[in-house]
């Protein structure tokens, strides 16, 4: 296994889970890839159980691999990516995310620090084309300490070849870049703010909800596998400081609340069913 270091390049295998992402993908792998010698990032598209044609738009895209698989899981299709990858340190990428590559290579060089075996970019939500209610609560979720720490939620991951093996170790779940956050501790995983990701936020309330019911379901799952620690979601505790911190937020802490609370309670079915596998899956974010 080649590992970047001893090549004394900064280089990486990227891997991107993708499922009918037609629309976007194009743009972002071209993105991934500028700014950065050929070679330097070695890309496999996994496309998994696509009913369109994104395996056909990523491989007009030089440089990248792609592979096909029928089911559509992005856990399988991250485990047949890394074994289709020879490099470390090795990057995880959504394939509805946007990162250029020189950022991608700032997250892996934050690797070769002590001690630090997993890295994420600076999240920049896009809401431009969201509703007034989906800007109120992502104000809130972006100021949250553990959204503002935690490596979930950015598309974007970065892993050392220690980190690699020690998150193929975890139980297969929805959340997935959720239980990679908490398979580190905040002395081994680190935000590098010089790197961004752009994250589209959905248009709509309702996409935002159906985005959040499978969060939580998410969330639920984590907690019963016991990846999350104690006390590391939202508490109402925590939204009252960040009211009392900034009184002009308290009309965005209401709708922040509210899609919490229904979010959770329609989760709440999925949970008991032990439905841990349907994606609810907001398009709007999606269109080119």
């Amino acid at each position: 296994m080649t590992n970047a270091w001893e090549r004394r390049v900064p280089a990486a295998g990227v891997v991107i889970p993708a499922h009918d992402e037609a629309a976007v993908i194009e743009r972002n792998l071209r993105l991934l890839l500028s700014g950065v010698e050929p070679g330097v990032l070695e890309v496999v598209v996994v496309a998994n159980g696509c009913s369109d044609d994104t395996a056909e738009v990523a491989r007009s895209v030089g440089g990248v691999r792609v592979v096909e698989i029928e089911e559509p899981s992005k856990a399988r299709a991250l485990m047949v990516g890394n074994a289709a990858l020879n490099l470390f340190p090795r990057v995880q990428v959504d394939a509805d995310c946007a990162i250029a590559g020189p950022d991608v290579l700032r997250i892996v060089e934050s690797l070769a620090r002590p001690g630090i075996q997993a890295a994420g970019p600076a999240r920049r939500v896009e809401l431009s084309r969201s509703s007034r209610l989906v800007r109120a609560y992502y104000r809130v979720w972006e100021r949250l300490p553990h959204v503002r720490q935690g490596l979930f939620g950015r598309g974007v991951i970065a892993l050392s070849e220690e980190g690699q093996a020690r998150v193929d170790g975890l139980p297969p779940m929805m959340s997935d870049d959720l239980g990679v956050s908490e398979a580190f501790s905040p002395e081994e995983r680190v935000v590098v703010d010089s790197a961004v990701v752009v994250v589209r936020a959905p248009r709509t309330f309702g996409d935002l909800i159906r985005r959040r019911i499978r969060v939580a379901t998410g969330n639920t799952q984590a907690d019963r596998e016991g990846v999350r620690p104690p006390g590391a979601g939202t508490s109402i505790m925590m939204l009252v400081r960040l009211g009392l911190a900034d009184p002009k937020l308290a009309p965005d802490l209401l709708v922040f609340l509210g899609t919490t609370v229904v979010a959770r309670s329609m989760s709440r079915r999925r949970v008991r069913a032990g439905d841990y596998s349907t994606w609810l899956r907001d398009e709007s974010s999606r269109t080119a």
